[in-house]
C-alpha cells in the first residue's frame, strides 16, 4: 500500500540502528532475515492468488481467499484496521491506480489488475503488488505492463550505496517517458521494516543526484505506477479508490529491499516465479 506524496509521516516503531539526518532508519545485518521472511509470505500469498483471476471472478472471492492464507500462516495482515481500512489486500482494475477496496465488482475477460498485500511476521513488514489479467490480455495493456514491471527492475538496478533517490526516480520516469507513458506523481514508495511507513518518500520521478543519498540497511519499496494516459489522478469518495482522471488504463508493480554493500536485496521475490504476467 503506497502513502501519498504529501504527508506520508513517519510512524513510531520498534526498531534498531541509527537514524540518517533525514530520518531513514539505516538497519542491521540481522534485519534482513526478518525482512525476507515478511516479503516471502507476500509473495506467496500472491503466487496462491494467480488461478483465481479469471473472467467472473469478483473481488471480493480473491480478498477472501488471500484473507484466508494470512489465517494459516505464521503473519497477520497489515491493512485490516489501518486507518479504517477492513481488507487484506487493494485491488485495482484497469483505470484504477491503487488503493481500490475489493468488493462484487465482477471481472470481465481482458481485464487487468493490481493486487497489493502486506503483511507482518514476527513484527517485520512485508509488502509487495503485481498485475494480473482475467482471460486475454489486451496488446495495449500488455505493453503497459511490462514497461510498468521493466521500470520497477530500472528503477532497482539504480539501487546501491552513494546513489540518490533522485537516481532511482529517474531511472523509472526517463524509461516510462521513452515509451510514451507517464509516471504518477501523487503516490510513492516508502521506508519500511517494523513500521508500515516511515520515511523516506521514493518518488518514481525526479533528477540524477537529487534526494538523501542511499545507505547500507536502508528498506524500502519501490512501487510505480505508470499510466496510459496522463499522470493526473483524482480520489473517489469513498476516500481510498484513486483512478486516473482521463481514465487511461494503468499499472503498477511493488517489491521491498533493502540496499547491500554493493547493491540491493529483494525480499519479495516470488517463490513460483510468477511475478510477471507472462510467467505461468
Amino acid at each position: 500500500m503506497c502513502p501519498e506524496t504529501e504527508g506520508a509521516g513517519f510512524l513510531e516503531g520498534q526498531g534498531r540502528g541509527r537514524l540518517t539526518r533525514e530520518g531513514i532508519r539505516i538497519h542491521e545485518a540481522a534485519d534482513f532475515a526478518g525482512m525476507h521472511r515478511a516479503g516471502r509470505l507476500a509473495a506467496e500469498i500472491l503466487d496462491e492468488v494467480a488461478p483465481l483471476i479469471v473472467p467472473g471472478a469478483t473481488t471480493a472471492d480473491i480478498d477472501q481467499a488471500i484473507t484466508d492464507h494470512i489465517d494459516r500462516s505464521e503473519g497477520v495482515s497489515a491493512t485490516i484496521g489501518y486507518k479504517g481500512y477492513q481488507h487484506a489486500s487493494c485491488i485495482s482494475v484497469n483505470h484504477v491506480v491503487c488503493h481500490g477496496i475489493p468488493g462484487p465488482k465482477v471481472l470481465k475477460d481482458g481485464d487487468i489488475l493490481n493486487i497489493d498485500v502486506t503483511v507482518i511476521v514476527d513484527g517485520w513488514f512485508g509488502d509487495t503488488s503485481r498485475m494480473y489479467v482475467a482471460g486475454k490480455l489486451p496488446r495495449k495493456a500488455e505493453r503497459l505492463i511490462q514497461v510498468t514491471h521493466d521500470s520497477l527492475m530500472k528503477g532497482i538496478e539504480a539501487v546501491r550505496p552513494g546513489a540518490t533517490f533522485g537516481d532511482i526516480g529517474h531511472a523509472i520516469q526517463s524509461f516510462v517517458e521513452s515509451h510514451r507513458m507517464s509516471v504518477v506523481r501523487d503516490f510513492c514508495g516508502h521506508g519500511l521494516g517494523r513500521v508500515f511507513h516511515a520515511p523516506p518518500n521514493v518518488l518514481h520521478y525526479g533528477r540524477p543526484g537529487s534526494g538523501p543519498v542511499l545507505e547500507e540497511g536502508m528498506f524500502f519499496t519501490i512501487e510505480p505506477m505508470v499510466n496510459l494516459g496522463r499522470p493526473e489522478t483524482k480520489i473517489l469518495p469513498d476516500d481510498w479508490t484513486a483512478v486516473t482522471r482521463d481514465r487511461s488504463l494503468s499499472a503498477q508493480f511493488e517489491h521491498s529491499i533493502g540496499v547491500t554493500a554493493d547493491g540491493c536485496e529483494i525480499f519479495t521475490l516470488s517463490p513460483a516465479g510468477r511475478f510477471h504476467t507472462s510467467a505461468g
